[in-house]
């Protein structure tokens, strides 16, 4: 049985409330869990007190039984310093797509262009 730490949705319709909870990995999202370790309310200030809860025992407990953690409660828990977390690092991220370059290549050669004719004309 592969085992998560993941966040259970509940709340209203657009009012958002996650339960941080321990489920088999083929269980749905908000079903079947095996045990809530803390919550999360999104919608509170970054820096109340009660915007994330966490049994950091509980959490520990399922980490050393083979517990995986999502990656939102993996950031949870690498700010607690339960986990390390990795820094991701998505270089093409940035890159503009290939129309774009296919665009900035032609302006770059209409502005060279320019440049030569201005410089022919002097």
């Amino acid at each position: 049985m592969s085992l998560k730490i993941r966040l259970a949705r509940g709340g209203a319709k657009k009012r958002p409330y996650y339960r941080i909870v321990v489920a088999d990995s083929r269980s749905p999202r908000d079903g079947r869990f095996i045990e809530k370790i803390g919550t999360f309310d999104p919608l509170k200030p970054k820096d109340s007190a009660d915007r994330f809860t966490l049994d950091t025992e509980k959490a520990k407990a399922w980490l050393a039984k083979g517990a995986q953690p999502t990656d939102r409660v993996a950031r949870f828990l690498d700010s607690l310093e339960l986990v390390k977390r990795a820094p991701r690092n998505n270089p093409n991220k940035a890159v503009p797509g290939k129309k774009a370059q296919e665009r900035a290549a032609e302006a770059a050669k209409a502005a060279e262009a320019a440049a030569a004719a201005a410089a022919s004309a002097e």
